[in-house]
């Protein structure tokens, strides 16, 4: 896949480009819907499939004292558009001059101009433009005059669910896993660095990887069973959330703790796959009940893959 980091300086030119524009944030089952109808156009005209992602995320340019919960580290979704066949992503760098833009001048100068668009679909409420006045009855009214086609793709409901970015992380947040897979369409993960930490559970006998994610939609606090994947291999692992309580710490730590691994890896990137909530975080009375309880919860990790084999 070809990255175009800045679309409104770029001056290649892809055959029969089908177009899609959005956030993105999560590439939820809803987004891999318009993915797949980009994907089909695009090879169905002998083209290129394209994705238009702003970075950063629009909310997070207007109120980033209010900025959401980013659902996917900008590498890991680079690496599932390619997997789901796009071909060229357009990273739009937004900032107060795109902000300012009028809906017909972002489409006669980037859409067309840039991208050169013949196809474009778009989902169900995408808004674009100074003050969000650009919309789908707009583009189809434009499309004419500037040579390409438009279509819409409806809003996916689940499970009496709309799917959502909004929706995934409210489950997320609450860590009912089960369904942020379900809307999802594959297990939540977070990518960050391995940082140093204070060694305690190197002195309760079970070294944790301390984590700082890249982005920080982090799932309820608590024990988790999860997998770590970095330089290209798996670990089975059990994940504590929350201010571990029994050691008095006072800000939000990940700590995976990678079963039957040696090595140093602080300063490496990891990624953790979880894939069920074992148990709501919680405070001993002792460092002796703390690690007898994370030995217990690394038994329960072997017993859940060892059923999944």
């Amino acid at each position: 896949m070809r990255v175009i980091q800045d679309v409104r300086s770029t001056r290649e030119s892809f055959p029969e480009l089908v177009l899609t524009i959005g956030s993105f944030d999560g590439l939820h089952l809803g987004h891999q819907r318009i993915i797949g109808e980009v994907v089909r156009a695009a090879r169905d005209a002998g083209g290129t499939a394209a994705l238009m992602s702003m970075r950063p995320h629009p909310r997070e340019f207007f109120s980033p004292e209010n900025a959401p919960n980013i659902l996917l580290a900008d590498a890991k979704k680079e690496a599932l558009l390619a997997e789901a066949g796009i071909d060229v992503l357009f990273v739009l760098p937004f900032n107060a001059e795109v902000a300012r833009m009028t809906p017909r001048d972002f489409v006669e100068q980037v859409v067309v101009g840039r991208c050169h668009t013949r196809k474009l679909i778009v989902g169900h409420d995408f808004c674009f433009g100074r003050d969000a006045q650009g919309d789908y009855e707009f583009l189809r009214e434009v499309a004419p005059e500037f040579g390409f086609e438009v279509r819409q793709v409806p809003q996916l409901v689940l499970y009496g669910e709309r799917v959502s970015s909004t929706l995934i992380r409210e489950y997320i947040l609450q860590g009912e896993l089960d369904q942020v897979e379900r809307f999802l369409g594959r297990k939540y993960s977070i990518t960050g660095e391995i940082i140093h930490g204070r060694g305690v559970g190197l002195k309760l006998g079970f070294p944790t990887a301390n984590i700082a994610p890249h982005h920080n939609a982090v799932p309820a606090h608590g024990v988790y069973v999860a997998e770590a994947l970095f330089e290209g291999q798996r670990h089975q692992a059990a994940v504590n959330i929350g201010v571990a309580p029994t050691v008095r710490n006072e800000d939000i730590v990940v700590e995976a703790f990678l079963l039957d691994f040696e090595g140093q890896i602080a300063g490496k990137t990891i990624e953790v796959v979880f894939h069920k909530r074992l148990r709501p975080e919680k405070k001993f009375g002792s460092f002796e009940e703390l690690s007898a309880a994370i030995a217990k919860d690394v038994e329960e990790v072997r017993r859940y893959f060892a059923q999944e084999k």
